[in-house]
């Protein structure tokens, strides 16, 4: 990798040291997934059957899979396969079912009751990436959480031919509605509905650039209501490592992300020049042994080592980058922690490499990219529901804070609101007046019937 020193670089120069992929910004992107998606509203299954030809080199029958599909397909996976989602379901269970909130129901002031109420999201679609690299953790990553939540409608597609093993963690994780589909047609599918693919509320998964720009082109089309988990596109790590880092790990490290796709980015960041060169050796090392060297190779073309004074400055750059994944390879990994403030998911020390969380330590995979863990946080069991306010009021409580909300509406030049108020509080003058007066006529009666 290409290793640059941050403080020899101007502003410019560091600013455009840590732009991703040239592969993410391609100018026709927008326009092909564009078109894709018209051909799926106007074409329905049609163009679905149409697509997975075209660039999955698939043709079938059904885009969905029947119980017999499901059955035959579960039958093929190994028993260590087997062995292995029970070990990882279990962990992303524990940890999801742990996230459960109740609900807030409190009185703010006397007569005025508020509350915070969540209800799962009714339909839901789960994008699993299939091609070069099937994603069967992804599965377990969407399909247990939006179970936990209680989300009644549970879909999910996959580009052609789905692998075993992902139709199998489907049916262990309780999803029965799986699709042959993917890319950006999957995308637009569960947007806007097809013959046979339901319309969701609610589109999850990560993807490579297609999907990810299809996520983003559906969630603001006026022609659906559908919305997204997050950008989670091409992937991505940064590594923070000091002199003490073992070379040999950080380059596996590196590798593990970069083998991911062409589009993918991994960055290292350490104030050690030693470092550096030892790790560019291992790199070349280990990508000798890899089956996915060459996808690796054109990832490292978009990658580099940024040489820094310290590790305050490493975590400085962090923040600025704002990784999918960050690693911390370091001597004193918590206190470098200190320090951060935007990335996806964390990983710290020499024995938690970025693949424990990818599968079955527990944590959620799917993570915010191209800087946006800046903003948008990892997925997590509270995507899956939506929140809502309740407030109830007792005319004590109305009385309480009336002059309150009617001066403030009327500073904002909202009359109708302060109105909303005002006939309330006269009603309940009129109220007081009306029992106050029956009160005086009831003592005047009694007093006439003691003088008779």
């Amino acid at each position: 990798m290409q290793i640059l020193n941050w403080q020899t670089l101007d502003s410019q120069v560091q600013t455009k040291a840590l732009e991703r992929s040239p592969l993410i910004g391609d100018n026709g992107l927008e326009q092909s997934v564009a078109d894709i998606i018209n051909a799926v509203v106007t074409g329905g299954d049609k163009a679905l059957f149409e697509f997975n030809q075209k660039f999955d080199g698939v043709s079938i029958d059904n885009l969905r899979l029947s119980n017999t599909d499901i059955e035959q397909s579960c039958a093929k996976v190994s028993s260590e396969v087997k062995q292995a989602i029970a070990q990882a379901k279990a962990n992303i269970e524990t940890f999801h079912n742990a996230q459960v909130q109740p609900s807030i129901d409190l009185e703010t002031q006397a007569g005025i009751r508020c509350e915070l109420r969540s209800e799962p999201i009714e339909r839901v679609g789960l994008y699993i990436p299939g091609g070069t690299a099937p994603l069967i953790s992804t599965v377990l990553m969407l399909a247990l959480p939006a179970n936990i939540a209680g989300c009644n409608k549970r879909v999910l597609v996959s580009p052609p031919p789905i692998n075993d093993a992902i139709i199998y963690a489907a049916k262990e994780c309780g999803i029965e509605e799986i699709y042959q589909v993917g890319g950006a047609q999957a995308i637009a599918a569960l947007a806007f509905g097809t013959e046979s693919v339901p319309q969701v509320d609610k589109i999850f998964g990560p993807g490579n650039r297609f999907v990810t720009e299809a996520k983003r082109a559906v969630s603001q089309d006026n022609r659906c209501t559908v919305s997204i988990d997050m950008p989670a596109g091409p992937s991505e790590v940064l590594i923070i490592a000091d002199a003490e880092a073992n070379p040999e790990f950080v380059a596996a490290d590196l590798l593990s992300q970069a083998e991911h796709g062409a589009d993918s980015q991994v960055m290292l960041v350490t104030d050690s020049n030693l470092l550096a060169e030892k790790v560019n050796q291992a790199l070349q090392q280990q990508l000798a042994q890899l089956p996915r060297a060459d996808i690796a190779r054109k990832a490292l073309t978009s990658s580099r080592t940024i040489i820094v004074n310290d590790m305050a400055m490493a975590a400085a750059v962090s923040n600025q980058y704002g990784p999918e994944h960050l690693i911390i390879q370091t001597e004193q990994p918590r206190q470098v922690l200190a320090n951060i403030r935007a990335a996806g998911s964390v990983f710290l020390g020499p024995y938690t490499p970025e693949s424990v969380g990818d599968y079955a330590s527990g944590t959620n995979h799917v993570l915010p990219t191209y800087g946006y863990s800046k903003t948008v946080s990892s997925l997590s069991l509270a995507d899956f529901s939506r929140r809502f306010t309740v407030q109830e009021l007792t005319a004590q409580g109305l009385e309480t804070i009336a002059d309150s909300v009617m001066i403030l509406a009327a500073a904002e030049q909202l009359d109708a609101h302060k109105n909303a108020i005002a006939v309330r509080i006269a009603s309940l003058d009129a109220n007081v007046d009306n029992e106050e007066f029956a009160s005086k006529g009831a003592d005047k009666a009694n007093s006439i019937k003691e003088a008779l």
